[in-house]
């Protein structure tokens, strides 16, 4: 359970806690969450809200004239479902007295430093003024392969660009469990630790209205509880969810405590940019050993033995060990251009510096 005192926590509520069986939006869902949202911002605890549901909700309202395909059918749902999904929340939320603010974004707006500031700038301004933001990836146009794999990779990205003490990502079901759910004796794994290994157990299937599944939930849990941010896996249709976990009450649930190793906000990003990679580097042995050091260290050119690919200055790198093993990630200070010319010398600046490393 949540100890520590909060300040300030993301919500992701997935698609199969809003949408009834048949794929109708739950509108007391929906309201009893809200409820619980408007308690926790009323105790002093800043909220951001991933929710997913656009995509569902406009399946429902709309029947096309003719077969269309899946992209056309994403982006005619979602357009629809999206205005519906916000007008829902706005109007649940004015009951107690707030304010909601939407955010829809993509996946390359994170790619980007910039952009991602931007984005940050946006959610700070709506949270000091005491605006609950409202977080949905623009099904509409994000429809190629840069896509987020679902809602809970993009709450992480949230989570950790916004220094939030705690993600709590609601599903249908109460936790990772040890088995399949539907067995009798299967049991929900209370809590994961970096190192423990239960890969095993999670079903591989995705959720019946998203795209993601138990899998995704456990590695982006792993990876944002690494970059300190307590996660919660929890049942979004048990009653009161919210307001137990907030109050530390002991419910089952899948708990991923948070490292103590503190992590910069440049780190922050550069971890969750492995998908925007444009080009790989790769090092040699000792290179890799001074990775592995108890000394930061930066990627020199003298331990450089490959570039792959085309990049420019400040795209984001794979680091790759002489096995072809990925390392992790990193911001190339050259173009792949100028630093081909650069392998194995001595006395050049850092290919990426240590402030702009990510290693797994």
């Amino acid at each position: 359970m949540i100890t520590t005192q909060l300040k300030r926590i993301a919500v992701k509520v997935g698609s199969n806690v809003l949408t009834r069986p048949d794929g109708t939006l739950d509108v007391d869902r929906m309201s009893d969450i809200v409820t619980q949202i408007a308690a926790i911002h009323e105790s002093g605890i800043e909220v951001i809200l991933i929710s997913s549901g656009a995509v569902a909700s406009g399946r429902n309202e709309i029947h096309p004239h003719r077969k269309l395909d899946a992209v056309s059918a994403r982006q005619l749902y979602s357009a629809v479902g999206q205005a519906k999904l916000i007008n829902c929340y706005f109007e649940l939320f004015r009951q107690h007295g707030l304010i909601c603010g939407q955010i829809l974004t993509m996946k390359e707006n994170f790619s980007s430093r910039t952009h991602y500031l931007n984005q940050k700038n946006c959610m700070e301004v709506m949270l000091e003024n005491g605006v609950i933001p409202i977080v949905n990836e623009n099904d509409t146009v994000s429809v190629t392969e840069l896509m987020f794999t679902d809602n809970d990779e993009l709450s992480g990205l949230v989570a950790t660009m916004m220094s939030m003490d705690a993600l709590i990502i609601l599903s249908n079901v109460d936790g990772i469990y040890d088995g399949h759910p539907a067995l009798k004796d299967s049991k929900v794994i209370p809590e994961i630790s970096k190192n423990m290994s239960v890969e095993a157990f999670v079903q591989p299937g995705k959720s019946t209205f998203g795209r993601g599944g138990m899998l995704t939930k456990l590695n982006i849990a792993r990876k944002v509880a690494d970059e300190g941010v307590f996660v919660i896996i929890a049942n979004g249709t048990q009653e009161n969810i919210l307001i137990d976990l907030v109050s530390g009450k002991q419910i089952t649930c899948t708990c991923f405590p948070p490292s103590d190793k503190p992590v910069s906000s440049v780190k922050k990003w550069v971890a969750h940019s492995d998908g925007f990679a444009k080009g790989e580097i790769y090092i040699d042995k000792g290179a890799e050993r001074a990775l592995s050091g108890v000394n930061a260290t930066s990627i020199l050119f003298v331990g450089i033995t490959q570039i792959k690919d085309s990049f420019k200055k400040n795209d984001i790198v794979k680091i790759m060990n002489a096995s072809g093993q990925q390392l992790g990630v990193g911001r190339a200070e050259y173009d792949s251009e100028k630093a081909l010319l650069l392998i194995g010398k001595h006395n050049a600046r850092p290919m990426i510096h240590y402030d702009y490393l990510y290693l797994d």
